[in-house]
């Protein structure tokens, strides 16, 4: 981007942020200018005004029982839901987290976009990624590793079920995958493991609580 239309830009996001000091979606795209400026404190700020707009109304859904949603009613969990940015958006505040090293916050975000949605292959590829950046964790080194390579192999195998075509994005999992090397029930996973059912080590746990609750 040159200096005019970064200009133009930053001119947009002030006066969206004017008519709307906390709407999530132009503070993040604030966070996102600054981080492309390299000023990366102010941007981390902004992004994080913007998680707290609506992080704590997703945290709230997602910790709710079936027996609670249902007693809410479906007009509640439609506010709830209004209050969220887009699908898309929220894909984007993971990425900007990641690059802030919010890795945490980042995981939790893209396990809830997964709850939504399980077919998206840039979340899969988004949550092998951030627990490849946590590899050198002392103690924790071959945990993350093997959940990066479960993430990126199933992240891997629905690229080519969904026909995707970023190929930057296939040829990052590709190094990440082969950087890893294989683990000790990788080969299994590969050959044995059917892509619907990849995920169930997942979301096994959430239904789990979700049934006892």
């Amino acid at each position: 981007m040159d200096d005019g239309a970064a200009e133009k830009c930053k001119e947009a996001i002030d006066k969206a942020l004017q008519y709307d000091p906390e709407n999530p979606e132009a503070l993040q795209l604030m966070a996102s200018y600054l981080f492309s400026i390299e000023k990366t404190q102010e941007g981390k700020e902004f992004l994080m005004r913007s998680v707290a707009a609506w992080l704590p109304s997703m945290q709230k859904k997602t910790d709710q029982t079936p027996r609670e949603k249902q007693g809410d009613g479906a007009q509640d969990g439609d506010s709830l839901e209004n209050v969220f940015p887009p699908y898309e958006s929220r894909i984007t505040t993971t990425k900007l987290l990641i690059e802030a090293e919010e890795y945490e916050l980042a995981t939790e975000i893209l396990e809830s976009l997964l709850e939504e949605d399980d077919e998206v292959v840039q979340v899969w590829y988004l949550l092998g990624w951030v627990c490849y950046l946590q590899v050198e964790k002392p103690e924790e080194t071959e945990a993350f590793k093997d959940s990066a390579r479960t993430y990126l192999t199933k992240a891997k195998k629905l690229y080519v079920k969904v026909k995707c075509d970023d190929s930057p994005m296939l040829e990052h999992m590709e190094q990440l995958l082969a950087e890893l090397g294989p683990g000790e029930d990788l080969l299994d996973l590969e050959e044995d493991l059917p892509l619907e059912n990849i995920d169930d080590d997942f979301v096994e746990s959430s239904d789990d609580e979700a049934m006892e609750q």
